[in-house]
């Protein structure tokens, strides 16, 4: 078959929160001849900061998005073969009719699988199946010497755990041979009842997780006092043949935000409005019903371009997480801290993670996630800085897919494991040929 030569269009690439540079995106199938000579590949650009973007002094990123082929699939194992650039939204349509899923879904299914395994995700059941790379089965590599490297637990270890959750900073990924799970239905059971405050939050999201699969919680960070970080916990997990309707779930109705939106649509007022309705629309007493997967697993898919609600000035989600030995004051703390700076947004997310993979920068650790938007103001970086101290000395770190603002030092206090990535990575790149935007702000790489 005769491949389609490069296609290159000439735009500011941002990352999925706004943080942009001037650069070149190449397309093409032939994912090899792509990344012979470019610094950094990035896949749909859902990265919300400055990780899948290029150095200044070398403006070009390897688009995988044509590179989407499914190459195997092996129905005795569920072990799925797909070139990097195959998207979780595909996977979907053609393995969730059969009863197979992603062991791990992270937020939203326009994804890829090379960005999957580059940021590590992780989903609701982080508790129960940890992230993605404890699924990952091979990866194949072109690292910056040019050749060619399939790397498991057990053929090149080391190149294959600097490469979960490395953010694509050990070599272009080319292919991934993920497992999958079977599923009983293509649809959940979920739970949701509302909870008063943090303090009772965190009590109930660790018994939720006991019990449920998927656990997650939306809470309320603009209340204050007896009220801070109320909210809704979500419990679910996938209903059996005799529980869940007959018919195959069709994909849900989108909203798009046409354009960048006025600053004040997602500022306080109506943050305060939306908080409280959404709180009270929802039960004390825990309900449970069949519910749609695309709602379960994507809420925010629901609407095309949600970003551009935050104005040209975009935002940064900052994202921690808190081990169990901090205590479960230490996020009661955190959220204090947040109302201090008015940083708090009305999204925000708390998760129940498990024990920590076995990717040399991969994110969640046993403890308790959180995550929130915040709108990039004047003091963006004051309040990053601030937040990040908090979480140096509570023993957490933070999730490079969503990280803009982190200081080096802040990363290097969190991150115990860094020495051996960086080791592992000049290994295979003595150069430091590929980075990218966080790499240089982080590690120090050539800009």
């Amino acid at each position: 078959m005769t491949r389609a030569a490069p296609a290159m269009s000439v735009a500011r690439i941002s990352g999925w929160g706004g943080t942009s540079v001037d650069g070149t995106e190449q397309r093409s199938e032939d994912l090899l001849a792509l990344t012979a000579d470019v610094p950094l590949s990035r896949g749909l650009g859902r990265s919300y900061g400055d990780s899948s973007l290029p150095p200044a002094s070398q403006p070009v990123v390897a688009s995988t998005v044509l590179a989407d082929r499914l190459l195997a699939f092996d129905e005795a194992t569920g072990d799925l073969t797909a070139e990097a650039g195959y998207c979780l939204y595909d996977l979907w349509d053609t393995f969730l009719p059969r009863g197979w899923f992603t062991p791990v879904s992270p937020g939203t299914q326009f994804v890829t699988l090379g960005g999957m395994v580059a940021a590590d995700v992780h989903g609701k059941n982080h508790h129960r199946a940890g992230t993605i790379g404890a699924h990952v089965r091979a990866i194949v590599l072109r690292v910056a010497g040019g050749e060619i490297v399939r790397c498991s637990r057990t053929a090149h270890a080391d190149l294959f755990r600097a490469t979960i959750g490395g953010m694509g900073l050990t070599g272009h990924i080319v292919e991934v041979t993920l497992r999958l799970v079977r599923v009983p239905s293509p649809w959940i059971i979920g739970e949701t009842r509302r909870i008063p405050n943090i303090d009772a939050f965190v009590g109930a999201l660790k018994s939720a997780a006991a019990i449920w699969p998927f656990t997650m919680g939306w809470i309320d960070c603009l209340s204050t006092g007896p009220r801070l970080g109320r909210g809704v916990l979500f419990s679910g997990r996938w209903a059996t043949a005799d529980e869940a309707p007959q018919r195959f779930p069709r994909r849900l109705r989108r909203l798009s935000v046409p354009v960048s939106c006025p600053s004040w649509v997602m500022g306080t007022t109506i943050g305060r409005l939306f908080n409280a309705v959404y709180y009270r629309v929802h039960r004390t007493t825990p309900r449970a019903r069949i519910v749609h997967p695309e709602s379960f697993f994507y809420p925010l898919d629901s609407v095309h371009h949600w970003n551009r609600l935050y104005g040209r000035s975009g935002f940064t989600q900052y994202q921690c997480v808190l081990p169990e030995s901090a205590g479960a004051r230490a996020v009661h703390d955190l959220l204090v801290l947040m109302s201090r700076f008015g940083a708090a947004s009305f999204l925000c997310v708390i998760k129940d993670c498990g024990p920590q993979g076995d990717g040399l920068l991969s994110f969640p650790l046993s403890g308790v996630s959180v995550a929130l938007d915040l709108p990039v103001r004047d003091d963006t970086q004051q309040v990053v800085d601030a937040l990040n101290a908090f979480v140096v000395e509570a023993g957490g770190r933070v999730y490079l897919a969503k990280d803009a603002y982190t200081r080096a030092e802040h990363f290097r206090a969190m991150e115990p494991r860094l020495s051996e990535f960086e080791t592992i990575r000049r290994r295979w790149d003595p150069d430091g040929r590929i980075r990218s935007q966080q790499s240089i702000r982080l590690f120090g790489d050539p800009s």
